[in-house]
Protein backbone atom coordinates (compact mmCIF):
# COMPACT_ATOMS: atom_id res chain seq x y z
CA UNK A 1 0.00 0.00 0.00
CA UNK A 2 1.44 3.34 -1.03
CA UNK A 3 1.88 6.19 1.45
CA UNK A 4 -0.75 8.93 1.43
CA UNK A 5 0.78 12.18 0.11
CA UNK A 6 1.17 15.00 2.58
CA UNK A 7 0.48 17.49 -0.23
CA UNK A 8 -1.05 16.68 -3.60
CA UNK A 9 -1.61 19.06 -6.52
CA UNK A 10 -3.88 18.01 -9.38
CA UNK A 11 -3.95 20.07 -12.59
CA UNK A 12 -2.93 23.31 -10.85
CA UNK A 13 -2.59 26.38 -13.11
CA UNK A 14 -1.83 30.04 -12.43
CA UNK A 15 -2.29 32.73 -15.06
CA UNK A 16 -0.95 36.30 -14.98
CA UNK A 17 -1.59 38.91 -17.69
CA UNK A 18 0.40 37.78 -20.71
CA UNK A 19 1.92 34.67 -19.12
CA UNK A 20 0.78 31.24 -17.92
CA UNK A 21 3.10 30.78 -14.96
CA UNK A 22 1.83 27.28 -14.09
CA UNK A 23 0.21 24.93 -16.58
CA UNK A 24 -1.75 21.92 -15.25
CA UNK A 25 0.85 20.84 -12.67
CA UNK A 26 0.46 17.54 -10.82
CA UNK A 27 2.70 17.04 -7.78
CA UNK A 28 2.89 14.76 -4.76
CA UNK A 29 5.00 15.45 -1.65
CA UNK A 30 5.29 12.54 0.78
CA UNK A 31 5.72 12.78 4.57
CA UNK A 32 9.36 12.68 5.63
CA UNK A 33 10.85 12.95 2.14
CA UNK A 34 13.31 15.50 0.79
CA UNK A 35 11.79 16.49 -2.54
CA UNK A 36 13.96 18.46 -4.94
CA UNK A 37 12.32 21.10 -7.13
CA UNK A 38 14.41 22.21 -10.07
CA UNK A 39 14.09 24.04 -13.36
CA UNK A 40 15.46 26.97 -15.29
CA UNK A 41 14.61 30.48 -14.10
CA UNK A 42 11.06 31.20 -15.20
CA UNK A 43 10.11 27.50 -15.07
CA UNK A 44 7.38 28.18 -12.50
CA UNK A 45 9.10 27.12 -9.26
CA UNK A 46 8.52 30.43 -7.45
CA UNK A 47 4.85 30.54 -8.46
CA UNK A 48 4.39 26.96 -7.24
CA UNK A 49 5.96 27.81 -3.87
CA UNK A 50 3.73 30.86 -3.47
CA UNK A 51 0.66 28.71 -4.12
CA UNK A 52 1.84 26.10 -1.57
CA UNK A 53 2.38 28.83 1.04
CA UNK A 54 -0.89 30.68 0.39
CA UNK A 55 0.67 33.82 -1.13
CA UNK A 56 -1.10 33.04 -4.45
CA UNK A 57 -4.35 31.23 -5.14
CA UNK A 58 -4.42 28.79 -8.02
CA UNK A 59 -6.81 29.67 -10.87
CA UNK A 60 -7.44 26.06 -11.95
CA UNK A 61 -6.94 22.67 -10.30
CA UNK A 62 -7.17 21.21 -6.82
CA UNK A 63 -4.86 21.02 -3.78
CA UNK A 64 -5.11 18.30 -1.13
CA UNK A 65 -3.48 18.40 2.32
CA UNK A 66 -3.35 14.94 3.92
CA UNK A 67 -6.12 13.82 1.59
CA UNK A 68 -8.45 16.76 2.25
CA UNK A 69 -9.16 19.26 -0.53
CA UNK A 70 -7.94 22.68 0.56
CA UNK A 71 -7.91 26.24 -0.76
CA UNK A 72 -5.23 28.29 0.98
CA UNK A 73 -6.72 31.63 2.00
CA UNK A 74 -3.39 33.30 2.89
CA UNK A 75 0.08 32.44 4.26
CA UNK A 76 -1.26 32.29 7.83
CA UNK A 77 -3.76 29.65 6.75
CA UNK A 78 -1.00 27.58 5.12
CA UNK A 79 1.18 27.88 8.25
CA UNK A 80 -1.76 26.70 10.34
CA UNK A 81 -1.78 23.55 8.21
CA UNK A 82 1.92 22.99 8.91
CA UNK A 83 3.44 24.51 5.74
CA UNK A 84 6.38 26.88 6.22
CA UNK A 85 8.99 28.32 3.87
CA UNK A 86 12.50 29.71 4.17
CA UNK A 87 13.40 32.01 1.31
CA UNK A 88 16.74 32.99 -0.19
CA UNK A 89 16.34 36.41 1.46
CA UNK A 90 15.82 35.46 5.11
CA UNK A 91 12.78 36.86 6.90
CA UNK A 92 14.56 37.99 10.05
CA UNK A 93 15.09 41.37 11.70
CA UNK A 94 18.75 42.21 12.32
CA UNK A 95 18.12 44.54 15.27
CA UNK A 96 16.25 41.92 17.30
CA UNK A 97 17.52 39.03 19.40
CA UNK A 98 17.43 35.38 18.33
CA UNK A 99 14.48 34.61 20.64
CA UNK A 100 12.53 37.66 19.43
CA UNK A 101 12.99 36.53 15.82
CA UNK A 102 11.92 32.95 16.58
CA UNK A 103 8.69 34.02 18.28
CA UNK A 104 7.96 37.13 16.20
CA UNK A 105 4.20 37.38 15.68
CA UNK A 106 3.47 34.40 17.95
CA UNK A 107 4.83 35.51 21.30
CA UNK A 108 3.98 33.47 24.39
CA UNK A 109 2.13 35.26 27.18
CA UNK A 110 1.47 34.80 30.85
CA UNK A 111 -1.74 36.69 31.29
CA UNK A 112 -1.22 40.03 29.58
CA UNK A 113 2.57 39.96 29.92
CA UNK A 114 5.13 38.32 27.65
CA UNK A 115 6.36 35.01 29.04
CA UNK A 116 9.98 35.70 28.15
CA UNK A 117 11.34 32.94 30.39
CA UNK A 118 9.37 30.24 28.56
CA UNK A 119 10.24 31.70 25.17
CA UNK A 120 13.96 31.62 26.02
CA UNK A 121 13.65 28.03 27.22
CA UNK A 122 11.76 26.88 24.12
CA UNK A 123 14.12 28.79 21.78
CA UNK A 124 17.10 27.11 23.41
CA UNK A 125 15.45 23.68 23.06
CA UNK A 126 14.64 24.27 19.38
CA UNK A 127 18.19 25.34 18.61
CA UNK A 128 19.66 22.38 20.50
CA UNK A 129 17.36 20.02 18.57
CA UNK A 130 18.94 21.47 15.42
CA UNK A 131 22.42 20.84 16.85
CA UNK A 132 23.07 24.56 17.40
CA UNK A 133 24.85 26.07 20.39
CA UNK A 134 23.40 29.57 19.93
CA UNK A 135 22.54 31.88 22.84
CA UNK A 136 18.89 32.92 22.21
CA UNK A 137 19.59 36.28 23.88
CA UNK A 138 22.18 37.21 21.20
CA UNK A 139 21.42 39.89 18.67
CA UNK A 140 20.77 38.22 15.31
CA UNK A 141 23.25 40.59 13.58
CA UNK A 142 26.09 38.97 15.56
CA UNK A 143 25.51 35.64 13.79
CA UNK A 144 26.91 34.49 10.44
CA UNK A 145 24.60 33.70 7.54
CA UNK A 146 24.56 29.97 8.29
CA UNK A 147 23.51 30.46 11.91
CA UNK A 148 20.92 33.06 10.88
CA UNK A 149 19.45 30.43 8.59
CA UNK A 150 19.32 27.96 11.49
CA UNK A 151 17.38 30.57 13.47
CA UNK A 152 14.95 30.82 10.55
CA UNK A 153 14.51 27.03 10.63
CA UNK A 154 13.95 27.14 14.41
CA UNK A 155 11.37 29.88 13.81
CA UNK A 156 9.52 27.54 11.42
CA UNK A 157 9.64 24.68 13.92
CA UNK A 158 8.28 26.63 16.91
CA UNK A 159 4.86 25.80 15.49
CA UNK A 160 3.88 22.36 14.17
CA UNK A 161 5.58 21.99 10.79
CA UNK A 162 4.80 19.17 8.39
CA UNK A 163 6.37 20.67 5.27
CA UNK A 164 9.36 23.02 5.17
CA UNK A 165 10.14 24.64 1.81
CA UNK A 166 13.76 25.78 1.36
CA UNK A 167 14.37 28.14 -1.55
CA UNK A 168 18.07 28.22 -2.54
CA UNK A 169 19.10 27.68 1.09
CA UNK A 170 22.83 27.27 0.37
CA UNK A 171 23.36 30.21 -1.99
CA UNK A 172 25.06 32.42 0.64
CA UNK A 173 26.63 29.72 2.82
CA UNK A 174 30.22 28.60 3.19
CA UNK A 175 31.11 24.95 2.58
CA UNK A 176 31.13 24.23 6.32
CA UNK A 177 27.71 25.87 6.74
CA UNK A 178 26.33 23.81 3.85
CA UNK A 179 27.49 20.59 5.59
CA UNK A 180 25.76 21.77 8.76
CA UNK A 181 22.54 22.50 6.88
CA UNK A 182 22.56 19.06 5.22
CA UNK A 183 22.87 17.44 8.65
CA UNK A 184 19.91 19.51 9.87
CA UNK A 185 17.77 18.50 6.88
CA UNK A 186 18.49 14.82 7.58
CA UNK A 187 17.38 15.43 11.17
CA UNK A 188 14.10 16.98 9.98
CA UNK A 189 13.52 14.03 7.66
CA UNK A 190 14.09 11.60 10.55
CA UNK A 191 11.29 13.37 12.45
CA UNK A 192 8.90 12.83 9.54
CA UNK A 193 8.99 16.45 8.31
CA UNK A 194 8.89 16.78 4.53
CA UNK A 195 11.33 19.20 2.89
CA UNK A 196 11.00 20.76 -0.54
CA UNK A 197 14.58 21.61 -1.50
CA UNK A 198 15.13 24.12 -4.32
CA UNK A 199 18.69 24.55 -5.55
CA UNK A 200 20.58 25.24 -8.76
CA UNK A 201 23.58 23.36 -7.32
CA UNK A 202 22.98 19.93 -8.79
CA UNK A 203 25.42 17.99 -6.54
CA UNK A 204 23.37 19.11 -3.51
CA UNK A 205 20.22 17.59 -5.01
CA UNK A 206 21.97 14.25 -5.49
CA UNK A 207 23.31 14.39 -1.93
CA UNK A 208 20.13 15.18 0.00
CA UNK A 209 17.01 14.47 -2.11
CA UNK A 210 14.91 11.31 -2.34
CA UNK A 211 12.99 12.43 -5.41
CA UNK A 212 13.21 15.40 -7.72
CA UNK A 213 10.57 17.17 -9.81
CA UNK A 214 11.76 18.98 -12.92
CA UNK A 215 9.81 21.97 -14.23
CA UNK A 216 10.06 23.80 -17.54
CA UNK A 217 7.93 26.63 -19.00
CA UNK A 218 5.35 26.35 -16.21
CA UNK A 219 4.87 22.60 -16.70
CA UNK A 220 5.96 19.60 -14.67
CA UNK A 221 8.26 17.60 -16.91
CA UNK A 222 8.97 14.63 -14.65
CA UNK A 223 9.18 13.43 -11.05
CA UNK A 224 11.81 10.73 -10.58
CA UNK A 225 13.81 9.00 -7.83
CA UNK A 226 17.15 10.81 -7.64
CA UNK A 227 18.99 7.48 -7.62
CA UNK A 228 17.66 6.81 -11.13
CA UNK A 229 19.17 10.00 -12.62
CA UNK A 230 22.57 11.24 -13.71
CA UNK A 231 23.55 14.90 -13.65
CA UNK A 232 23.56 15.04 -17.46
CA UNK A 233 20.06 13.54 -17.61
CA UNK A 234 18.82 16.07 -15.04
CA UNK A 235 20.24 18.96 -17.08
CA UNK A 236 18.60 17.57 -20.24
CA UNK A 237 15.23 17.44 -18.49
CA UNK A 238 15.67 21.02 -17.25
CA UNK A 239 16.67 22.71 -20.48
CA UNK A 240 15.00 20.39 -22.98
CA UNK A 241 18.23 19.86 -24.88
CA UNK A 242 21.74 18.53 -24.43
CA UNK A 243 23.95 21.08 -22.76
CA UNK A 244 26.97 20.33 -24.92
CA UNK A 245 29.30 22.73 -23.23
CA UNK A 246 28.72 23.93 -19.70
CA UNK A 247 31.47 26.57 -19.95
CA UNK A 248 31.56 27.86 -23.56
CA UNK A 249 34.97 29.53 -23.30
CA UNK A 250 36.15 31.15 -26.55
CA UNK A 251 39.61 32.17 -27.66
CA UNK A 252 40.08 35.85 -28.39
CA UNK A 253 43.05 38.01 -29.22
CA UNK A 254 44.35 39.53 -26.00
CA UNK A 255 44.96 43.23 -26.58
CA UNK A 256 46.33 46.18 -24.67
CA UNK A 257 46.05 46.71 -20.94
CA UNK A 258 42.90 48.65 -20.03
CA UNK A 259 43.02 48.53 -16.23
CA UNK A 260 45.87 48.28 -13.73
CA UNK A 261 45.84 48.69 -9.97
CA UNK A 262 49.00 49.24 -7.94
CA UNK A 263 49.33 48.79 -4.16
CA UNK A 264 45.59 49.21 -3.60
CA UNK A 265 44.97 49.23 0.16
CA UNK A 266 42.04 49.66 2.51
CA UNK A 267 43.31 49.37 6.08
CA UNK A 268 42.02 46.30 7.85
CA UNK A 269 40.36 44.92 4.72
CA UNK A 270 42.99 44.38 1.97
CA UNK A 271 46.52 45.57 1.30
CA UNK A 272 49.00 46.06 -1.57
CA UNK A 273 46.78 44.62 -4.29
CA UNK A 274 48.44 44.62 -7.74
CA UNK A 275 46.95 43.28 -10.97
CA UNK A 276 45.98 44.25 -14.50
CA UNK A 277 43.44 43.17 -17.10
CA UNK A 278 43.60 43.49 -20.90
CA UNK A 279 41.18 43.81 -23.78
CA UNK A 280 39.70 40.49 -24.84
CA UNK A 281 40.46 38.87 -21.49
CA UNK A 282 38.40 37.38 -18.67
CA UNK A 283 40.28 37.76 -15.41
CA UNK A 284 38.90 35.45 -12.74
CA UNK A 285 39.04 36.45 -9.07
CA UNK A 286 38.86 33.56 -6.59
CA UNK A 287 39.11 33.25 -2.82
CA UNK A 288 37.20 32.04 0.20
CA UNK A 289 34.42 34.00 1.91
CA UNK A 290 35.97 37.01 3.67
CA UNK A 291 39.08 37.07 1.44
CA UNK A 292 38.40 40.66 0.33
CA UNK A 293 37.47 39.94 -3.31
CA UNK A 294 34.30 42.03 -3.44
CA UNK A 295 35.80 44.82 -1.32
CA UNK A 296 38.66 45.29 -3.81
CA UNK A 297 36.39 45.71 -6.84
CA UNK A 298 34.05 47.98 -4.88
CA UNK A 299 37.11 50.12 -4.13
CA UNK A 300 38.12 50.18 -7.80
CA UNK A 301 34.59 51.19 -8.83
CA UNK A 302 34.36 53.94 -6.18
CA UNK A 303 31.56 52.27 -4.23
CA UNK A 304 33.87 52.19 -1.18
CA UNK A 305 36.78 54.40 -0.22
CA UNK A 306 40.40 53.32 -0.77
CA UNK A 307 43.17 54.42 1.61
CA UNK A 308 46.20 53.96 -0.65
CA UNK A 309 47.21 52.93 -4.15
CA UNK A 310 46.75 53.93 -7.77
CA UNK A 311 44.28 52.98 -10.49
CA UNK A 312 45.26 53.26 -14.16
CA UNK A 313 42.74 53.15 -17.02
CA UNK A 314 44.34 52.77 -20.47
CA UNK A 315 47.65 53.84 -18.96
CA UNK A 316 46.32 57.00 -17.32
CA UNK A 317 46.35 57.43 -13.54
CA UNK A 318 42.73 58.22 -12.61
CA UNK A 319 41.03 59.32 -9.41
CA UNK A 320 37.82 57.42 -8.67
CA UNK A 321 35.92 58.77 -5.70
CA UNK A 322 32.44 57.56 -6.67
CA UNK A 323 30.78 55.12 -9.10
CA UNK A 324 30.00 58.05 -11.41
CA UNK A 325 33.76 58.60 -11.82
CA UNK A 326 34.28 54.92 -12.69
CA UNK A 327 31.48 55.04 -15.26
CA UNK A 328 33.06 58.09 -16.91
CA UNK A 329 36.21 55.99 -17.31
CA UNK A 330 34.31 53.17 -19.03
CA UNK A 331 33.64 50.81 -16.11
CA UNK A 332 30.52 48.78 -15.34
CA UNK A 333 29.89 46.88 -12.10
CA UNK A 334 27.33 44.08 -11.82
CA UNK A 335 27.02 43.68 -8.06
CA UNK A 336 26.65 40.43 -6.15
CA UNK A 337 23.41 41.71 -4.58
CA UNK A 338 21.26 42.17 -7.66
CA UNK A 339 18.09 42.72 -5.63
CA UNK A 340 19.50 45.14 -3.07
CA UNK A 341 21.96 47.07 -5.23
CA UNK A 342 21.47 46.07 -8.86
CA UNK A 343 17.76 46.66 -9.41
CA UNK A 344 14.85 48.85 -8.39
CA UNK A 345 12.44 45.98 -7.86
CA UNK A 346 9.34 48.16 -7.70
CA UNK A 347 9.86 49.50 -11.21
CA UNK A 348 9.76 48.15 -14.75
CA UNK A 349 12.35 46.39 -16.87
CA UNK A 350 12.66 49.40 -19.17
CA UNK A 351 13.10 51.81 -16.25
CA UNK A 352 15.85 49.67 -14.72
CA UNK A 353 17.68 49.32 -18.02
CA UNK A 354 17.72 53.08 -18.49
CA UNK A 355 19.04 53.98 -15.02
CA UNK A 356 22.72 53.93 -16.02
CA UNK A 357 22.42 56.21 -19.05
CA UNK A 358 19.36 58.44 -19.18
CA UNK A 359 21.41 60.98 -21.13
CA UNK A 360 21.36 58.58 -24.12
CA UNK A 361 17.58 58.84 -24.35
CA UNK A 362 17.18 62.61 -24.24
CA UNK A 363 15.40 64.68 -26.87
CA UNK A 364 16.72 68.13 -26.05
CA UNK A 365 16.12 68.40 -22.27
CA UNK A 366 13.49 65.67 -21.93
CA UNK A 367 13.89 61.91 -21.77
CA UNK A 368 12.20 60.19 -24.72
CA UNK A 369 10.12 57.34 -23.30
CA UNK A 370 9.87 56.00 -26.85
CA UNK A 371 13.68 55.65 -27.01
CA UNK A 372 13.77 54.06 -23.55
CA UNK A 373 11.19 51.48 -24.62
CA UNK A 374 12.92 50.74 -27.93
CA UNK A 375 16.29 50.22 -26.24
CA UNK A 376 14.70 47.95 -23.63
CA UNK A 377 12.98 45.89 -26.34
CA UNK A 378 16.32 45.41 -28.13
CA UNK A 379 18.03 44.24 -24.92
CA UNK A 380 15.08 42.01 -23.97
CA UNK A 381 15.35 40.30 -27.36
CA UNK A 382 19.15 40.04 -27.22
CA UNK A 383 19.19 38.67 -23.67
CA UNK A 384 16.05 36.52 -24.11
CA UNK A 385 14.35 37.98 -21.05
CA UNK A 386 11.04 36.37 -20.13
CA UNK A 387 8.39 37.64 -20.17
CA UNK A 388 9.44 39.90 -23.09
CA UNK A 389 7.51 42.90 -21.81
CA UNK A 390 9.36 46.19 -21.07
CA UNK A 391 6.57 47.19 -18.67
CA UNK A 392 6.92 44.07 -16.53
CA UNK A 393 8.01 44.75 -12.93
CA UNK A 394 11.60 43.73 -12.16
CA UNK A 395 10.59 42.37 -8.75
CA UNK A 396 8.25 39.83 -10.38
CA UNK A 397 10.96 38.33 -12.60
CA UNK A 398 12.79 35.10 -11.83
CA UNK A 399 16.35 35.37 -10.50
CA UNK A 400 17.95 34.59 -13.87
CA UNK A 401 15.83 37.16 -15.69
CA UNK A 402 16.59 39.76 -13.01
CA UNK A 403 20.29 39.11 -13.63
CA UNK A 404 19.75 39.65 -17.36
CA UNK A 405 18.09 43.02 -16.66
CA UNK A 406 21.13 44.06 -14.59
CA UNK A 407 23.38 43.02 -17.48
CA UNK A 408 21.16 44.90 -19.92
CA UNK A 409 21.39 48.16 -18.00
CA UNK A 410 25.18 48.00 -18.08
CA UNK A 411 25.31 47.00 -21.75
CA UNK A 412 23.59 50.33 -22.43
CA UNK A 413 26.71 52.15 -21.16
CA UNK A 414 29.03 50.63 -23.82
CA UNK A 415 31.66 50.19 -21.11
CA UNK A 416 35.15 48.85 -21.80
CA UNK A 417 35.73 47.23 -18.38
CA UNK A 418 33.01 44.97 -16.94
CA UNK A 419 33.19 43.73 -13.35
CA UNK A 420 30.90 40.73 -12.69
CA UNK A 421 30.56 39.83 -8.99
CA UNK A 422 29.06 36.33 -8.62
CA UNK A 423 27.29 36.67 -12.01
CA UNK A 424 25.54 33.27 -11.91
CA UNK A 425 24.65 32.94 -8.22
CA UNK A 426 21.16 31.52 -7.84
CA UNK A 427 20.46 31.03 -11.55
CA UNK A 428 20.02 27.78 -13.42
CA UNK A 429 22.45 26.00 -15.74
CA UNK A 430 20.77 27.21 -18.93
CA UNK A 431 20.78 30.85 -17.81
CA UNK A 432 24.42 30.46 -16.71
CA UNK A 433 25.44 29.55 -20.26
CA UNK A 434 23.60 32.62 -21.54
CA UNK A 435 25.56 34.81 -19.10
CA UNK A 436 28.84 33.20 -20.21
CA UNK A 437 27.97 33.87 -23.85
CA UNK A 438 27.34 37.54 -23.01
CA UNK A 439 30.84 37.65 -21.50
CA UNK A 440 32.18 36.01 -24.66
CA UNK A 441 30.50 38.67 -26.78
CA UNK A 442 31.93 41.46 -24.63
CA UNK A 443 35.52 40.24 -24.91
CA UNK A 444 35.05 39.53 -28.64
CA UNK A 445 34.19 43.22 -29.03
CA UNK A 446 37.37 44.27 -27.21
CA UNK A 447 36.08 44.78 -23.68
CA UNK A 448 37.80 43.38 -20.58
CA UNK A 449 35.91 41.31 -17.99
CA UNK A 450 36.74 40.80 -14.31
CA UNK A 451 34.72 37.90 -12.89
CA UNK A 452 34.49 37.16 -9.17
CA UNK A 453 33.09 33.72 -8.43
CA UNK A 454 32.91 31.28 -5.54
CA UNK A 455 32.34 28.40 -7.98
CA UNK A 456 35.74 26.99 -8.93
CA UNK A 457 34.49 25.11 -12.03
CA UNK A 458 33.16 28.44 -13.33
CA UNK A 459 36.43 30.25 -12.59
CA UNK A 460 38.46 27.52 -14.28
CA UNK A 461 36.04 27.11 -17.18
CA UNK A 462 35.76 30.77 -18.21
CA UNK A 463 38.94 32.61 -17.14
CA UNK A 464 42.08 33.39 -19.15
CA UNK A 465 43.94 34.14 -15.91
CA UNK A 466 42.96 33.93 -12.25
CA UNK A 467 44.10 35.97 -9.29
CA UNK A 468 43.46 34.48 -5.86
CA UNK A 469 42.90 36.35 -2.60
CA UNK A 470 43.22 35.24 1.01
CA UNK A 471 42.73 37.33 4.15
CA UNK A 472 43.01 40.60 2.23
CA UNK A 473 46.16 39.57 0.37
CA UNK A 474 46.61 38.70 -3.29
CA UNK A 475 48.29 35.31 -2.95
CA UNK A 476 48.44 34.02 -6.53
CA UNK A 477 48.22 34.82 -10.20
CA UNK A 478 47.62 31.64 -12.20
CA UNK A 479 47.73 31.32 -16.00
CA UNK A 480 45.11 29.25 -17.81
CA UNK A 481 47.56 26.38 -18.40
CA UNK A 482 47.97 25.93 -14.63
CA UNK A 483 44.33 26.46 -13.62
CA UNK A 484 43.40 23.61 -11.30
CA UNK A 485 41.23 23.47 -8.20
CA UNK A 486 44.28 22.36 -6.22
CA UNK A 487 46.33 25.42 -7.23
CA UNK A 488 43.46 27.80 -6.53
CA UNK A 489 42.63 26.27 -3.13
CA UNK A 490 46.31 26.24 -2.12
CA UNK A 491 46.49 29.97 -2.77
CA UNK A 492 43.04 30.65 -1.25
CA UNK A 493 44.21 29.26 2.08
CA UNK A 494 47.62 30.99 2.00
CA UNK A 495 48.54 34.34 3.53
CA UNK A 496 51.48 35.21 1.28
CA UNK A 497 52.00 34.97 -2.45
CA UNK A 498 52.99 31.40 -3.30
CA UNK A 499 51.76 30.40 -6.76
CA UNK A 500 52.77 31.92 -10.09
Amino acid sequence: MSMQPLIELKGVSKIFPGVKALDSVDLEILPGEVHGLIGENGAGKSTLIKILTGAYTNDIGKIFVEGKETTFQNPKHAMGLGINAIYQELNILQHLSVVDNIFMGRELKNGKLLDYKTMLQKASELLKDLGQDIDPKMNIAQLGMGHQQMVEIAKSLCVETKLLIMDEPTSSLSEREVRELMKTIRGLKAKGIAVVFISHRLPELFEICDRVTVMRDGKKIKTVDIDNLTEDELIRLMVGRDLEQQFPKIKTEIGEEVLRVENLTKHGVYKNINFSVKRGEILGVAGLVGSGRTEVVRGIFGADTVDEGNIYVKGKNVKIKAPSDAMKHGMAFLTEDRKGQGLILGNTIEFNMATTCYHKFKDNLLVSLKKVKKSAEENISKLQISPPNPKFMAGQLSGGNQQKVVIGKWLNTNAEIYIFDEPTRGIDVGAKVEVYNIMNELISNGAAVIMISSELPEVIGMSDRVIVMSEGNLTAEINRDNLTQENIMKAASASVKEVN
